[in-house]
């Protein structure tokens, strides 16, 4: 007999980067030179102070025994006082810091610990697909809030239905947003989303996951600036983006000590944590300099221009993101007939480009392709320029010589 998978799970597509995996390793065995700007993974290398620390605490013996499920008090600590220095933010490590394997796995589980079946979780969309499927997964109701260029990708709470707005347990931000690379321009948004919890009761959980990826001058704020926010809202980070240490997989919570506790005890059912020599890098990495992010943000800058200008030669208009790690472009009005996952298909097996396709995150992506700026600026430039050859194929190019700026932040 065959495992039979339940219900919640066989409703869901295959995940995206399993798709876009596969159609690469198709790419390359045909031959083909593959750029891959798929996934926000960093491409360059871990601080040397952090894989010092962790080459030294791998030899401690009591880094190879069971880590506390709820992260040593070294980390708990380091994490609370690096909120301290960068947001002014107070927070008491034993009660509103939970360390993460990842953030990833940490918002995936909120729901299994926050959510009766049928209770509705607010998802902005585009949204990062744990947000969606983490919802149907613990059996809740993701009520999608449309995030439009427009609108600078900002939901408006307003158009939250009555009825939904009463039933909502969870309501999901994100920005620095992935995919949309969109940022606040101002704290008013945070404040909006903290007063519909008041009305409604529903707790804010904050992705800040992309706070310290920021470009000319722009700084993310934290939701747990605003006074009362740990009221009613969480927040989770990541040492993926920030030290280039995706594969490391540490991430935290802070917040909401009820909230913290709750998913503190979900993940101790589950998981003993993270491996505590692991813990130990994490604390030289939020302890140490701050050169490595500074110069790691600056050469996504280095890359986000080179590529920009390249996109625009190729008749691609790519509005320049502030923040994060990822260029969100629309398709052009020839293109989004072919649709983004076919799109993104045919860039990847006729000319080995890989982007992540906008209907991968949800219904209002499609028309839209995200593009990471996780290689080096000629491999950017290239990857535009094979982007341009498909928007010739296809007849979506505009007529020479009537090249598109690059849209700049407002």
């Amino acid at each position: 007999m065959k495992p039979i998978p339940t219900r919640r799970l066989s409703s869901l597509p295959p995940y995206l980067f399993v798709k876009l995996n596969a159609l690469k390793a198709k790419a390359q065995a045909s031959g083909l030179d593959v750029i891959d700007l798929g996934m926000g993974s960093p491409d360059m290398p871990s601080p040397p102070h952090v894989l010092e620390a962790a080459r030294r605490a791998v030899g401690e013996p009591w880094t190879h025994r069971y880590p506390p499920a709820h992260g040593t008090a070294r980390y708990r600590k380091a994490i609370a006082q690096w909120y301290k220095r960068r947001f002014g933010v107070d927070l008491d490590p034993e009660t509103e810091v939970l360390p993460l394997i990842g953030s990833k796995e940490g918002v995936g589980h909120l729901f299994g610990a926050l959510l009766e079946p049928g209770d509705v979780a607010l998802v902005p969309c585009p949204y990062y697909p744990v947000y969606y499927n983490g919802t149907l997964l613990a059996g809740g109701k993701p009520c999608l809030m449309p995030l439009l260029e427009e609108n600078g990708y900002i939901p408006d709470l307003k158009k939250i239905p009555a009825a939904t707005a009463r039933k909502a347990k969870l309501m999901l931000l994100n920005y620095p947003n992935n995919p949309t690379a969109a940022v606040l321009q101002d704290d008013s948004p945070l404040r909006e989303a903290l007063a519909f919890s008041k009305r409604h009761g529903c707790l804010v959980a904050y992705d800040n996951a992309y706070s310290e990826i920021a470009f000319d001058g722009y700084r993310a704020p934290s939701i747990l600036q605003i006074p009362g926010a740990k009221e009613r809202a969480i927040e989770f980070h990541s040492l993926s983006k920030t030290f280039a240490m995706a594969g490391w997989r540490l991430g935290f919570v802070v917040g909401n000590a009820a909230a913290v506790g709750a998913l503190a005890k979900y993940k101790s059912f589950l998981d003993y944590g993270v491996p505590a020599f692991l813990q130990e890098a994490a604390v030289a990495a939020l302890e140490g300099p701050d050169d490595f992010v500074r110069q790691s943000c600056e050469e996504y800058q280095r890359r986000r221009d080179s590529f920009l200008q390249a996109a625009s030669e190729a008749g691609l208009r790519v509005p320049c993101p502030r923040a994060s790690m990822y260029c969100w472009a629309p398709l052009p009005e020839k293109a989004k007939k072919l649709g983004s996952l076919a799109f993104a298909e045919r860039l990847i097996l006729e000319h080995g480009v890989v982007v992540s396709p906008g209907s991968g995150f949800g219904p209002h992506g499609e028309g839209y392709i995200r593009i990471s700026l996780i290689a080096p600026q000629d491999r950017m430039r290239e990857a535009a320029r094979r982007m341009g050859l498909l928007l010739d194929s296809l007849g979506a190019k505009p007529a020479r010589g009537k090249h598109l700026a690059a849209t700049t932040p407002s």
